[in-house]
């Protein structure tokens, strides 16, 4: 897969997983992140979430800052040019016997950039133009989740989950239209999601787009409208870390 492709699925289902599990105060015991070498930058590798370690190879700080704030690529302000092209290898280890899903992960993660780079930031806002996802006119076509949540996924042309939130459907939805999504169907619950669309650009598929799709699999749509959406503003950030 594409370095691009991938570091942007990976934020999705890291975001989406964020709504599956609760905070947990955690510490690392062990932490390094330094700069990839020279001349071994290539494709990009995330490890799986909820065990005692996290690995990052090869990741932009872009990447390392959406993974810690859970926010979109989008939603950052006021970042230097090279956090897209300056690549990092990180390892942390956890302390005692926390697993690191992606919500334990986030708080020491954020300490660790502060520290390593002096990152420094505060919270912002802007509008917009987005949709609400709404119920459609012949009302939604979604089936109640009766088993265990999965962690949702998204490829080209599908996005699908177990024990989904409309909240979460609505995440992995602006990733696909490339705009932000908000949740005003007013459905709570979790859900079973199935929904197959044709793939941007696609030219030899027979499905839908994703807005048609929405309607006739799920019986949702999307309104354009103008949206509130929350920014991250860099205030500093260095290039080098300061030594492990």
């Amino acid at each position: 897969m594409h370095r691009t492709q991938l570091t942007r699925a990976a934020v999705l289902l890291v975001a989406a997983a964020a709504l599956h599990g609760q905070p947990r105060e955690v510490s690392f015991e062990v932490a390094s992140v330094k700069l990839t070498p020279p001349g071994s930058v290539g494709m990009t590798s995330i490890s799986p979430y909820g065990t005692g370690r996290f690995t990052a190879t090869n990741v932009t700080m872009q990447v390392l800052i959406e993974i810690a704030f859970g926010v979109a690529e989008a939603d950052i302000v006021g970042a230097p040019g090279w956090v897209e092209s300056q690549h990092y290898d990180l390892s942390v280890k956890a302390n005692g016997d926390v697993k690191l899903t992606y919500e334990a992960l986030k708080a020491p993660l954020q300490a660790l950039l502060k520290e390593r780079f002096q990152l420094a930031t505060h919270r912002g806002s802007k509008e917009v133009a987005g949709y609400a996802l709404v119920e459609a006119n012949r009302g939604a076509k979604l089936k109640a989740s009766q088993g265990k949540a999965s962690q949702p996924i998204i490829l080209p042309g599908r996005l699908q989950g177990s024990g989904m939130p409309i909240a979460t459907l609505a995440g992995m939805l602006a990733r696909v239209v490339r705009r932000p999504v908000v949740d005003k169907t007013g459905m709570a619950g979790l859900y079973e999601i199935k929904l197959s669309y044709a793939p941007e650009n696609a030219t030899d598929t027979s499905l839908p787009s994703v807005f048609t799709a929405l309607q006739q699999q799920l019986g949702l749509k999307l309104e354009p409208q103008k949206v509130t959406v929350e920014t991250l503003v860099i205030d500093h950030l260095e290039k080098t870390p300061v030594e492990n």
